[in-house]
C-alpha cells in the first residue's frame, strides 16, 4: 500500500533533514576607529543544538582585547527525541517487512504477531504525534536564541550606542522547518495505517464471524416484514377468493362426514345395547285337521 511504502521514506526524511542541520550566522561590530573596522564574527552551531556550548569571541571596543560569548538556550532533548522516533521508526519498518516476507506463518500464528504489530502502530503513532509538537516548539525557541537580535545583544560593545553592529548572514531554517512538516506527516502516517493493521487482529475478525444478537434481530425482522410486503402486494386479491372458498367448502365437507360418522357410531352402540324384535306376519299352524288360532308372533333374538 501507498501509506506503508511512504512511511520509511518520511521517515528518513525527517531524521535526516533534523540531525543533519547546520547553522550558519555572521554578525559585524564596528568600534569606530578604536580598532580595526568590520570586524566579522562567524557562529556555527547545529544538531542536537546545545546553544549553550556554542561560543564565540567578540572584539571589546573600549580594550585591546576580546571575549567569550555564549549563546543560551539547550534544546536537544526534544531534537534527540525527534530523531530517535524516527530512526525507530524505519528499523522497525525493515525488521516488519523481513518477518512479512520470510516469516508469515510465525507471524500469524496464534496471532500474536498482528497483535504486537497493533501495538506497535499505535505507539509510534503518538510518538510521532508528541515528538514532532516538541520539536516544533523547539525549533522556535532556536530560531529565538539565535535571532541576530538576540545575539548582538549578548555582545558588550554592540549594547553601547557609540558602536554599530550588524549581522551580515543569517541561518536558513528552511530545512529544519520541512523536518517538522515530514515529522507531522508520518504521525498521519501511521495513524491512517492503524485501521489496516486492526483488521489483521482476531478482534476485527472475531466481530465478524459473530454479529451481535441486536442486529441479527433487526435483520431477522426486516426479513419477515420484506417477505410479508411482497407476498402482500405481488400477488392479486382475485387469488385469494377461490382458495378461501375451496378451504371452506372442504372443511364443511369435511365436518358433515364426522357427523355421519357419529351417527353411525351411536346406532351401532344402540343395537348392541338393546335387544331385537320382530312383528312377523300372522301364522296359521294346522295339526290334525285343527285350527290353529291366530295371532301375531314375536321373534326375540338372544344376544
Amino acid at each position: 500500500m501507498c501509506m506503508v511504502i511512504f512511511a520509511p521514506i518520511f521517515a528518513i526524511c525527517a531524521f535526516a533533514t533534523c540531525g543533519g542541520y547546520h547553522g550558519h550566522l555572521q554578525v559585524k561590530v564596528d568600534c569606530a576607529g578604536r580598532r580595526p573596522n568590520n570586524l566579522s564574527i562567524n557562529i556555527d552551531f547545529g544538531y542536537p543544538f546545545r546553544l549553550q556550548q556554542v561560543h564565540f569571541k567578540a572584539p571589546m571596543c573600549e580594550a585591546k582585547r576580546e571575549e567569550i560569548v555564549f549563546l543560551s538556550g539547550d534544546f536537544s532533548a526534544a531534537a534527540q527525541f525527534f530523531v530517535t522516533v524516527g530512526v525507530s521508526a524505519f528499523l522497525y519498518f525493515l525488521l516488519a517487512t523481513v518477518v512479512y516476507v520470510f516469516y508469515q506463518n510465525k507471524y500469524l500464528k496464534n496471532n500474536r504477531g498482528p497483535l504486537v504489530d497493533f501495538l506497535v502502530t499505535i505507539t509510534f503513532s503518538l510518538t510521532w504525534l508528541l515528538s514532532s509538537c516538541c520539536w516544533a516548539k523547539s525549533l522556535t525557541d532556536i530560531k529565538t536564541a539565535t535571532n541576530p537580535t538576540e545575539v548582538l545583544l549578548l555582545i558588550s560593545a554592540c549594547r553601547e550606542k557609540e558602536y554599530k553592529c550588524a549581522a551580515t548572514q543569517e541561518p536558513f531554517w528552511s530545512r529544519l522547518n520541512t523536518s517538522a512538516v515530514f515529522g507531522f506527516v508520518n504521525a498521519i502516517l501511521w495513524s491512517g495505517n492503524i485501521w489496516f493493521v486492526f483488521k489483521e487482529t482476531d478482534w476485527y475478525k472475531t466481530g465478524q464471524r459473530f454479529p451481535s444478537r441486536t442486529s441479527s434481530r433487526k435483520r431477522s425482522s426486516e426479513m419477515r416484514e420484506r417477505l410479508y410486503s411482497e407476498s402482500s402486494f405481488e400477488q392479486p386479491d382475485d387469488s385469494f377468493g377461490p382458495f378461501r372458498q375451496d378451504s371452506f367448502t372442504e372443511s364443511r365437507g369435511d365436518f358433515d362426514k364426522q357427523v355421519q360418522r357419529q351417527a353411525s357410531i351411536n346406532q351401532s352402540q344402540v343395537s348392541c345395547s338393546l335387544p331385537e324384535t320382530y312383528l312377523g306376519k300372522t301364522v296359521i299352524y294346522e295339526k290334525e285337521n285343527k285350527i290353529a288360532s291366530q295371532g301375531p308372533v314375536i321373534f326375540v333374538n338372544e344376544m
